[in-house]
Parts: structure tokens; sequence; C-alpha cells
């Protein structure tokens, strides 16, 4: 039997829908195989995206592949922020109590601000 070494994780925030796959290396983020800095040069939407990373202290131990569409900037960095949250927390089940400390692993219903 072949174990899968990726962990996925959905993540919806308006009208943007994002699906992150993660596995065990370096700390490449790739979003629409662009990089971070190229796909969000906004730096609040970068800090949204690595959210996850920073409190579980993982940011340079996953390589990370994300596809989202639909929505603006502000809406995929808030799918991407839970989408990231839940294949940690697939990953690793221990990440789930800090998760859900800084509030990373509820969905924000709001669908216009």
């Amino acid at each position: 039997m072949v174990v899968n070494p990726y962990s996925w994780g959905t993540g919806r925030r308006k009208t943007a829908v994002a699906r992150v796959r993660l596995k065990p290396g370096t700390g490449n983020i790739l979003i629409n195989n662009r990089t971070l800095e190229a796909f969000f040069p906004d730096l609040q939407h970068r800090l949204d995206v690595k959210a996850a990373l920073e409190v579980t202290g993982s940011v340079q131990t996953y390589d990370i592949w994300i596809n989202v569409l639909g929505g603006g900037p502000s809406g995929q960095a808030g799918a991407i922020k839970l989408g990231m949250a839940r294949a940690l927390m697939n990953h690793n089940s221990a990440f789930e109590p800090v998760l859900r400390e800084h509030n990373l692993l509820t969905r924000d219903s709001r669908m216009k601000e």
C-alpha cells in the first residue's frame, strides 16, 4: 500500500474557493503556479496566507501548492488562510488547539463587507 504524502484542505471566503495541498519540504509556496509574492503584491494578503504556518511554527517545513479561483484578492487570501489551516490540521492533528485558539479553523461566512 502506498501512503499519500500530501495533505489537503479546502477554504472558502466570500465567493473565493481555495484548494491547498501540502507535503513536507522546504517552505515553497505556489499559488496558481506563481510565487506568493507574485500572486499577492500586498503585504497584508501575504501575512494572511502565512498565518497558520506562523502560529504552528511551520514556515520552512512544508511545500505548498494552492489553486484558488473566484472573488478578489481579499477573499482569495481569506480562503487560502482557512484552507491552509485545514490542511495543516489534517497533516498533524496536534496543531488543532493552536489553530482554534487563533481562530483559523472558523469560516468567515460574511458574503459582503
